[in-house]
């Protein structure tokens, strides 16, 4: 089987990138409905941490298969060198990001958690303004990101009024957790100029749940959690999709230009609003979250859209 075929033929590359978006829009309404699944008790946040460490530890050993069955075992274990750096990034990307993230997640809907973490990317590409000196901003981004947080502060309006309802431990606790998925974006980046990006993937996931749970066990009741069947399933689930659509992604940039695959992260919002619509009682869709969908997607596609992408799409 040819699999730089399967990976860059166009409907393919459409088909894998929106499967891989739609497993990432799909953990939206999965995580809400495993809190009542898993946590039907009162709960605090050591207790989720407790949840979020086991689904990112299930994880990273799918993605340790993975890379074994690729036969990139020696890879896997040269990380001596890179070990202080990547156990600072499983600290950020899984451990504190996902603190906030899972804790601000119980404390607003699916719908407008879905739109609110599309911020992280346009804190990056204003960050990368600064970082790198051949990634400034320009008009066509500047319009981008202007739309993208058109859309995030839209979606906390409420009859055209900052909505009583934004709380610091909701919707702020996840605008915290995009802001330091963009920070830790850039750490990846270096890491992955030297190490392959899925054992890089595995490795932090692996270390920063080892955190996570370490610091969750010192206020956690695990008398709270409650592992039935459906939980169980639910929580491999929110593994898998963690797993697999890294995987996918990953094996995207590594065969396609990287603009020609990140243009369809859109489909991220939009799945994760829908889903969350469909999926959890009580949340529906309305003109200000269909609005504030559109100006986020579409600032994503303004900003990596360029002329001639689809034509010179191989790297």
């Amino acid at each position: 089987m040819d699999i730089k075929k399967i990976f860059t033929g166009r409907w393919q590359v459409a088909v894998l990138a929106i499967s891989a978006c739609f497993l990432w829009g799909s953990a939206f309404p999965s995580l809400k409905i495993s809190y009542a699944e898993i946590m039907p008790f009162n709960v605090n946040a050591y207790d989720r941490m407790i949840f979020a460490s086991l689904r990112f530890f299930i994880a990273s050993l799918m993605l340790f298969s993975i890379i074994l069955i690729n036969g990139q075992r020696k890879e896997l274990f040269k990380i001596k060198k890179y070990f202080l750096l990547l156990l600072i990034l499983g600290a950020m990307q899984t451990s504190l990001q996902y603190f906030f993230f899972y804790n601000g997640l119980a404390n607003t809907t699916g719908v407008k958690s879905s739109i609110i973490s599309t911020s992280g990317i346009f804190m990056t590409v204003i960050a990368s303004h600064f970082v790198y000196k051949n990634d400034k901003l320009d008009f066509k981004k500047s319009i981008g990101i202007i739309l993208g947080f058109l859309g995030v502060l839209f979606v906390n309006l409420n009859r055209g009024e900052l909505n009583a309802a934004f709380l610091f431990a909701g919707e702020g606790f996840l605008i915290i957790s995009a802001a330091i998925s963009a920070a830790a974006s850039f750490l990846a980046k270096k890491l992955t100029g030297s190490l392959n990006a899925l054992i890089v993937t595995a490795w932090q996931m692996f270390m920063g749940s080892l955190l996570l749970f370490t610091a969750a066990s010192t206020g956690s009741n695990f008398n709270r959690l409650s592992f039935s069947p459906i939980s169980v399933v639910l929580l491999f689930y929110l593994a898998f999709i963690s797993a697999a659509a890294f995987a996918l992604w990953y094996t995207l940039i590594k065969y396609n230009a990287l603009g020609f695959v990140t243009i369809y992260k859109f489909m991220i919002p939009v799945s994760g609003v829908f889903l969350s619509s469909i999926l959890l009682p009580g949340e529906r869709i309305n003109l200000i979250i269909v609005a504030s969908m559109l100006l986020v997607s579409l600032g994503i596609i303004i900003i990596n859209y360029r002329p001639g992408l689809l034509k010179n799409k191989y790297i």
